[in-house]
């Protein structure tokens, strides 16, 4: 599967433009990216800090019957997005925070938030990533933190487009041999305690 990409300057939120560009009735899937959010969102409507330098990505797809099914896309979408983060911040550091956060060194780095809407009976998926890239939130009994705090490298935001569009790519290439235990199992390793 090939995802369109988006690209906008400035948007409310990437996941509020992938329902629009959903219901527009013109795309079944692609990849909505905006360097900027205004009311970028997390969960239970919680803001989403959106500092520009940061990555903001929304990916979105028509469920198919042979896909995973949405409670599983909770567990696979953590594991395609710490393979690409352990490739900058290293394997060790890397963990996932139930029931959408990864952490690297005990601090939040990405979330991601996944919702569903259904049109004409049919069910998308939509997945928003956020990834501090240069800079995080200071939020009060919350640690967080950036790829470039963490490693003295200054990731770039189109070079990490690619690699999550990538990621995402390869896993529909590969769906068939796809086994929902196998991420389970490497999910729960990686379980931050």
């Amino acid at each position: 599967m090939k995802f369109k990409i988006f690209k906008y300057d400035t948007v409310k939120s990437t996941n509020e433009t992938a329902i629009k560009l959903i219901k527009s009735n013109k795309y079944k899937k692609g990849f909505v990216f905006a360097l900027s959010q205004t009311k970028g969102k997390g969960r239970y409507g919680k803001k989403w800090i959106s500092k520009r330098g940061n990555f903001f990505g929304t990916i979105f797809f028509y469920l198919k019957k042979n896909y995973p099914s949405v409670e599983e896309f909770s567990l696979i979408n953590p594991i395609l997005n710490i393979d690409l983060l352990s490739k900058y911040c290293g394997k060790k550091n890397t963990f996932f925070k139930s029931p959408n956060d990864i952490y690297i060194n005990k601090k939040k780095i990405c979330g991601i938030l996944q919702e569903v809407i259904t049109k004409k009976s049919k069910k998308y998926l939509i997945i928003g990533i956020g990834i501090n890239l240069l800079s995080n939130p200071k939020i009060k009994n919350y640690p967080s933190t950036n790829i470039y705090k963490e490693t003295k490298k200054r990731p770039q935001v189109l070079k990490i487009l690619k690699q999550i569009i990538s990621k995402y790519e390869e896993f529909f290439y590969n769906l068939d041999l796809y086994k929902f235990s196998n991420f389970k199992l490497r999910l729960e390793k990686l379980l931050l305690n």
